[in-house]
């Protein structure tokens, strides 16, 4: 029931719905989904932290960037399935269709200048 129901809240907010889109085939830095979804730093990191906790995504850490990934290939049936149900449901979704063509505008850009953005208040400026 844990397992259920840490899945179920993850999957029940938006912008933790539009990450797992996002990292469908690609594995992201977390700056590349703070400029994607356009939310303070902070706010990213607690969707990730609840993404992981359900088991969902899974991360690494490179020097002072972390990465996220969708959930292995070893996750449990219940995460694969969910995965997998998300993305039936919604990769027509006209949200999920424009995360789809910013990401690769974004992806366009060098992660090193991406990543450096950040404001001494811990904002991003914008480009």
């Amino acid at each position: 029931m844990f397992e259920f129901l840490n899945i179920t809240k993850a999957l029940a907010e938006e912008n933790r719905v539009r990450i797992l889109l996002a990292l469908d085939s690609q594995e992201l830095c977390v700056c590349q989904l703070i400029e994607l979804l356009e939310l303070a730093p902070s706010t990213v990191s607690k969707h990730m932290a609840v993404l992981r906790q359900a088991r969902l995504v899974d991360a690494r850490k490179e020097g002072r960037w972390m990465y996220y990934r969708l959930a292995s290939d070893g996750s449990p049936a219940a995460v694969k399935e969910a995965i997998a149900w998300v993305k039936k449901s919604l990769m027509d979704n006209e949200r999920i269709c424009k995360d789809a063509k910013r990401l690769n505008e974004i992806l366009k850009i060098d992660r090193e200048i991406l990543c450096s953005r950040r404001t001494r208040s811990g904002e991003y400026e914008t480009a």
